[in-house]
């Protein structure tokens, strides 16, 4: 089928599919993050050490980044109506069950079901080989940055989610979380349709991870992701201890300023994706490390509240939004058409766990006397500099990455058809 025949169909559902998958990745995200803005009470409640704590906010991260490599490939069997659909019930209950832990106080139960709450994070596998299938290739990186904008459900769990249980009660926030995954979920199966353009891929799962394993983009990617999308998710889970920690703000007001981490990350994405539509992923990926990595010596020198500290985090937020378009624009331009869910699956697993160990060093190398995490944030520098360093010299110069990089020599139209 050419290009020709396939764009008025692609175009006609466009707009509407990928608002679907931003809206199911966003309130499956807000699920994934139920544990993080609560933690300082879960801390209070049951007497947790910092390692504690830090694992406690971590484990829901782990399924959820770990899980994304299944989704992703079962993505590229059944579509992302299916997997939207299965994923969001499936994470319905263990919502339920976080409260109840919560409820009794116990730290055992709230990692277990914690654990399996990570379900909910595992949809951005199934977000981008679907977006990725209902765009020409010349605009796969405003697909993939508008439907990454979905991961601004952290910056709602983090703002709404204290707020919610002052004014409706711990166990009610939990029920309208859950309730909210259900409804989206029949809003996906009635109305989302996948891609024309989209094929079912019936290579058994595991040898099919096995090829994607084998290829250059899903190794280089995944290390640039866990760097970029990882860094973000450590600070929306564990910025509001942070908070409380260094400068001494209780939950709502470290929630709300953690929502607008969230939100700065959230509004750089999409123009990380743009970006990278125009000037090319490297140049976009090579300036958020860049950022990162001047932004977490300024964050470790503790700047004053309110404006000065909230500028950096703000600045940081915002530098880690581009570099994750940045990366995903360049995974939908260099992996191949039929393995897009498996590569994304594991460079989004990549991602997640890149989220899960900065927690676990940051409640690690806390310096209670000083109330500092230096040792932390200088690691954090010393990671984005090898990050941009691998970027600008540790990669080689995909031929059409030259092509979708210039405005002024887009790509043939043979070409784009092929790459479609």
């Amino acid at each position: 089928m050419t290009g020709a025949e396939t764009a008025p169909d692609l175009k006609r559902g466009q707009t509407r599919n990928l608002a679907l998958a931003t809206a199911a990745f966003a309130i499956s995200f807000w699920a994934w993050n139920m544990i993080g803005p609560l933690g300082v009470r879960y801390t209070e409640a049951m007497g947790l050490t910092s390692a504690q704590k830090s694992l406690l906010v971590a484990t829901p991260v782990l399924v959820g980044s770990l899980g994304r490599i299944v989704a992703g490939a079962l993505t590229d069997r059944f579509g992302g109506r299916v997997m939207f659909t299965v994923l969001m019930l499936a994470s319905a209950p263990f919502v339920l069950l976080v409260a109840l832990a919560g409820d009794r106080d116990s730290y055992g139960l709230m990692l277990l079901f914690g654990f399996f709450l990570g379900i909910a994070g595992t949809t951005f596998a199934v977000g981008i080989p679907f977006v990725n299938a209902w765009y020409e290739a010349d605009r796969r990186g405003f697909a993939t940055g508008v439907f990454g904008a979905g991961m601004g459900g952290t910056a709602l769990s983090s703002f709404f989610t204290p707020r919610f249980v002052e004014w409706f009660g711990y166990n009610a926030t939990h029920v309208i979380i859950a309730a909210a995954l259900v409804a989206v979920a029949f809003l996906v199966w009635t109305t989302m349709e996948d891609s024309p353009a989209w094929s079912p891929n019936t290579d058994r799962v595991v040898p099919k991870l096995a090829a994607a394993l084998k290829l250059p983009v899903t190794w280089q990617m995944s290390f640039l992701y866990a760097v970029a999308f990882g860094g973000f998710v450590a600070f929306s889970t564990y910025l509001p201890t942070y908070l409380k920690d260094v400068y001494d703000f209780d939950l709502t007001q470290a929630g709300t300023r953690t929502a607008g981490f969230a939100i700065a990350a959230v509004i750089a994405r999409p123009i990380g994706g743009v970006l990278s539509d125009r000037i090319g992923p490297r140049a976009v990926a090579a300036t958020a490390f860049a950022g990162a990595a001047a932004m977490a010596i300024v964050v470790s020198l503790q700047p004053a509240p309110e404006l000065a500290a909230g500028l950096s985090f703000v600045a940081m937020a915002a530098f880690l939004g581009l570099g994750t378009g940045g990366v995903f624009a360049w995974v939908a331009a260099r992996a191949p058409k039929d393995r897009v869910g498996s590569v994304a699956g594991i460079v989004g697993a990549a991602g997640g766990l890149g989220g899960f160990f900065p927690p676990l060093v940051m409640g690690a190398t806390y310096d209670e006397a000083d109330h500092s995490y230096t040792t932390g944030l200088l690691l954090l520098c010393v990671t984005a500099v090898l990050a941009l360093l691998f970027t600008l010299f540790g990669i080689r110069r995909d031929p059409r990455e030259k092509e979708r990089g210039s405005p002024a020599s887009p790509a043939p139209r043979s070409a784009r058809r092929r790459d479609n």
